[in-house]
């Protein structure tokens, strides 16, 4: 579904990215991994369309989005939730979820029932402040606001951080239940034992290259000796 070609992405006159070229398989739960420091969030950041790429490609579906600003591969379907979840404090919880649906294809103007199947707690704080939320509950809005715009790829930016237990359990078992029913995701994520009970693909990256990729069920103890141990 994803193809990122010979992708290039500068911070002024620093090279983060370096001639990575990736495939996210459609249907996949795709977890890109390695040190601090590579270029993960940056690469996330390049999808979305939030960050300028200097050379490279970046297609869906073989459709060319590299030039098309973030607002518009939104509308073609990906969504993102990125590190530190960037929810609206200011706003409630309600008008948190609102703002996804101007992205819809389908003109929807309702919050999907869905979203609160998932993370029913936020069915009862619809009039909170989303900065008045505890941070797992955040995380949760955060996800929830991305899914309202029915989207076919949800890219996640360690969305573990700084999470409570049963928070980090519910939102893994929300990804493994959205990836069986045929969502894409692409999910960064520095703890290996949610990384494999989530993912189905891994990406392991390295100075800003992608230097292995294979089925989960091959992160051989070599390779996270190698890319992952501290």
């Amino acid at each position: 579904m994803i193809s990122i070609r010979n992708l290039d992405q500068y911070y002024g006159s620093s090279q983060i990215l370096w001639d990575l070229s990736l495939e996210i398989p459609t249907g996949s739960c795709t977890c890109i991994m390695g040190r601090n420091g590579v270029g993960k969030t940056t690469l996330l950041k390049c999808l979305m369309g939030l960050l300028p790429v200097r050379n490279g490609e970046i297609l869906i579906e073989d459709r060319p989005l590299q030039k098309r600003p973030a607002h518009e591969r939104a509308r073609a379907g990906i969504a993102y939730v990125p590190q530190g979840r960037d929810i609206f404090p200011q706003l409630t919880v309600e008008e948190n979820l609102r703002c996804g649906l101007p992205c819809r294809t389908d003109n929807a103007r309702e919050i999907p029932g869905e979203v609160f199947e998932l993370f029913p707690v936020l069915r009862d704080m619809l009039e909170r402040r989303g900065g008045d939320l505890s941070g797992g509950q955040q995380q949760q809005l955060a996800i929830a606001r991305a899914l309202v715009i029915d989207p076919r790829v949800l890219i996640l930016d360690e969305p573990n951080e700084g999470i409570q237990p049963n928070i980090v359990k519910q939102i893994g078992d929300v990804i493994t239940y959205l990836n069986d029913n045929g969502l894409t995701v692409v999910l960064v994520e520095q703890k290996l034992g949610f990384a494999r009970r989530v993912g189905r693909e891994f990406r392991l990256m390295k100075k800003g290259r992608i230097v292995a990729a294979d089925a989960m069920a091959n992160l051989s103890d070599d390779l996270i000796r190698e890319h992952l141990a501290v």
